[in-house]
C-alpha cells in the first residue's frame, strides 16, 4: 500500500531550464487514494495530453528585463525538490508501517481494496451509462426496484443470520464423568494359619483318657485277701464246735482258694506290669505334652507377634490403599480435567481448521469473483466505448440529409436497444454478484470490526501522514496552477510578440516602400514646398528608424 510520487518527479532527478516549460505544460499528478484502497484505474479513452509545441521565445531582454524570472525559477525548482524529498520520505514511512503488519491484516486489507476499487469502478460505470442512457427512465426504474428488493433480501438474510448465530451459540449440555472402580480391600486376617486348633485337639484327648489311681491295685488285693482272713478266723473260732468233716471241706476249699489266689496273684503282677508300662508311656506322653505345650506357648507367643506384625500390616496396607485411592482419584481429576481441555482444543482446532478451510474457500471464491467482475467491466468499458463512437458519429452526421439521420438514428437506436438489452442482462448477473459479495462481505465485516481496534492507532498515524501528503498536493497543486499561469502569460506574451512581428513586418515593408518612393516625393515636395517639407520628411525618417529601434 505504499505510494510514490508523480513518475515525472522520480524519474527527472534535476530540471533543467529548457524542460521546466515541458513540465509546466503536463497536467497535475492524481490525487492518493485512502490506505485501505489501490489507486484508481485510470479513465479509459482519455489520452493524457502531451506537452505543448516549442513556441519562439522572444528576445531575453523583453521577458527579463527585472531579472526575477531566474530566482522565481529556482524557488519553484526548490518547492519541487522538496515536495519530491517530502513524497520519498511519506513513502518510506508507509513502506515501514505496511511492513510492521502481519500477513491475515494484509490479505484482509487487499480484500478490502479489491473491494473498494470493484465499488469504485462499478460506480464510474453506473455514472458514466447513466450519462449515456438519460432517456432511459425505465431502466432507471427497474434498477431502483432491484435495490429495493436487494436490500429487503439483505435485511432478510441478516435477520436469518442473526438467528442462525443464537442458535448456534446455546451452550450443550456437560458430559457425566466416569464413575471411579474401587480395588476391593484383601483380607490378610483369612489367611492366618490353624496350627493351634490341631494342638488344642491333642490337648483335649489326652485328657480326656481316664487316670486310673494307684490305690486301685491295692484295693483289688485288700479285695480278694480280705475274705480269706475273715473265714481263718472263723474257722478258727468253730474248730471246737465242729467236725473234722468239715476241717477237711475247709481244707479243699483252701486249696481251691490258693489256687485262685494264685491266679489272682499272677493277674495282678501282670496288671503291675501293665500299670508300669501304663505309667512309663503316661509318663513319656507327659514329656511328650509338656513339650507340645512349650512348643504351643512358642507358637502363640508367634501367633501374637504375627498378629501384630498382621494389624502393623494392614495399618500399613490401609494407609497406602488409602494413599492410592487418593492418588488414583488425583490422577483421575487430572485425567478428567485433560480430557476434557484435550476436547476443547481438539474442538477448537476442528473450528479453526473448519474457519481456515472457509476462509480459503471464500478466498478463492472471491478471486474468481473478482476475475469475472473484471471480465465484466472490460466487456463494459468495451460497450460504452462503442457507445461513445456510435454517439461520436451520430454527432458528426448530424449535417447530412434528414432521411440519413433518420436511418442512421434508427439504427443507433436498434444497436442501443440491443446494447441496452445486454446491459440489462449483465446488470442482472452483476446484482446477483452483487448480493452475494454483501453477503459474503457483511460476514467478512463482521470478523473484520474484532480487529480493527488493533490497527487503530496505525490508521490514525496513516490519516496524519495523508494530511501531510494532502497539505504537500495542495502546495504542489498550486506550484502546477502557477507554472500554468506563467505558462498562460508566456503563452499572451508570445502572441503579443508574433502581433508586434507582424506589424513590424508590415511597417518595414511600408518602410522599404517609403524609401523606394522617397527621391520621387522628394522631388514633388522640394518642387511644391520648398526647403521645410524637406525637413518635415527627414524627421518622419527618423521617427520610423526609432519605431523600428523600438520594436527591435
Amino acid at each position: 500500500m505504499s505510494h510514490g510520487p508523480s513518475p515525472r518527479l522520480a524519474e527527472s532527478p534535476q530540471l533543467s531550464k529548457g524542460s521546466l516549460l515541458t513540465i509546466l505544460g503536463s497536467p497535475s499528478p492524481e490525487r492518493m487514494g485512502p490506505a485501505d484502497s489501490l489507486p484508481p484505474t485510470p479513465p479509459s479513452g482519455t489520452p493524457s495530453p502531451g506537452p505543448p509545441p516549442a513556441l519562439p521565445l522572444p528576445p531575453a531582454p523583453a521577458l527579463l528585463a527585472d531579472g526575477d524570472w531566474e530566482s522565481r525559477e529556482e524557488l519553484r525548482l526548490r518547492e519541487l525538490e522538496e515536495a519530491r524529498a517530502r513524497a520519498a520520505q511519506m513513502e518510506k514511512t508507509m513502506r515501514w508501517w505496511s511492513d510492521c503488519t502481519a500477513n491475515w491484516r494484509e490479505k484482509w486489507s487487499k480484500v478490502r481494496a479489491e473491494r473498494n476499487r470493484a465499488r469504485e469502478e462499478v460506480r464510474q460505470l453506473r455514472q458514466r451509462l447513466d450519462a449515456l442512457t438519460k432517456e432511459l427512465a425505465g431502466a432507471r426504474r427497474e434498477r431502483q426496484e432491484a435495490q429495493g428488493e436487494c436490500e429487503a433480501r439483505g435485511r432478510e438474510l441478516a435477520r436469518l443470520r442473526g438467528a442462525r448465530g443464537a442458535a448456534d451459540r446455546t451452550p450443550d449440555g456437560p458430559e457425566p464423568e466416569p464413575e471411579r472402580e474401587q480395588e476391593p480391600v484383601r483380607d490378610v486376617g483369612s489367611e492366618v494359619p490353624q496350627g493351634s486348633q490341631e494342638l488344642e485337639l491333642v490337648e483335649s484327648l489326652l485328657k480326656s483318657r481316664p487316670e486310673e489311681p494307684e490305690g486301685c491295685w491295692e484295693a483289688r488285693s485288700a479285695g480278694t485277701g480280705g475274705p480269706r482272713g475273715s473265714s481263718g478266723r472263723q474257722e478258727r473260732s468253730r474248730l471246737p464246735w465242729e467236725d473234722t468233716a468239715t476241717i477237711e471241706e475247709d481244707a479243699s476249699k483252701l486249696t481251691a482258694l490258693r489256687l485262685r489266689l494264685d491266679e489272682s496273684q499272677k493277674v495282678l503282677l501282670k496288671e503291675r506290669e501293665d500299670k508300669l508300662a501304663l505309667s512309663r508311656n503316661i509318663e513319656k506322653l507327659e514329656g511328650e505334652l509338656s513339650q507340645w505345650k512349650i512348643k504351643y506357648e512358642e507358637l502363640n507367643k508367634t501367633k501374637q507377634e504375627m498378629l501384630k506384625q498382621l494389624s502393623i500390616l494392614k495399618e500399613a496396607h490401609q494407609d497406602e490403599l488409602g494413599r492410592m485411592s487418593e492418588d488414583l482419584e488425583d490422577e483421575l481429576g487430572a485425567r478428567s480435567s485433560m480430557d476434557r481441555k484435550m476436547a476443547e482444543l481438539r474442538g477448537e482446532m476442528e473450528r479453526l481448521q473448519a474457519e481456515n478451510a472457509a476462509e480459503w474457500g471464500r478466498r478463492e471464491r472471491l478471486e474468481t469473483e473478482k476475475l469475472g467482475l473484471e471480465r465484466e467491466n472490460k466487456k463494459l468499458r468495451a460497450q460504452v466505448g462503442d457507445l461513445e463512437e456510435a454517439l461520436a458519429r451520430r454527432r458528426r452526421q448530424t449535417a447530412s440529409a434528414l432521411d440519413c439521420d433518420l436511418r442512421a438514428s434508427q439504427a443507433a437506436l436498434f444497436e442501443k436497444n440491443k446494447e441496452l438489452a445486454d446491459l440489462k442482462h449483465v446488470h442482472g448477473k452483476l446484482k446477483k454478484q452483487f448480493q452475494e459479495k454483501v453477503a459474503e462481505l457483511a460476514h467478512a465485516n463482521r470478523r473484520v470490526e474484532q480487529h480493527e481496534a488493533e490497527v487503530k492507532k496505525l490508521r490514525l498515524r496513516v490519516e496524519e501522514l495523508k494530511k501531510e501528503l494532502a497539505q504537500a498536493e495542495d502546495e504542489l497543486d498550486e506550484a502546477h496552477n502557477q507554472a500554468r499561469k506563467l505558462q498562460r502569460s508566456l503563452d499572451e506574451q508570445t502572441e503579443q510578440s508574433e502581433n508586434l512581428q507582424v506589424q513590424l513586418e508590415h511597417l518595414q515593408s511600408r518602410l522599404r516602400r517609403q524609401q523606394q518612393s522617397a527621391p520621387l516625393f522628394g522631388k514633388i515636395r522640394s518642387a511644391r514646398f520648398g526647403t521645410e517639407e524637406a525637413g518635415d520628411g527627414a524627421s518622419d525618417l527618423d521617427e520610423d528608424e526609432d519605431l523600428q529601434i523600438q520594436v527591435a
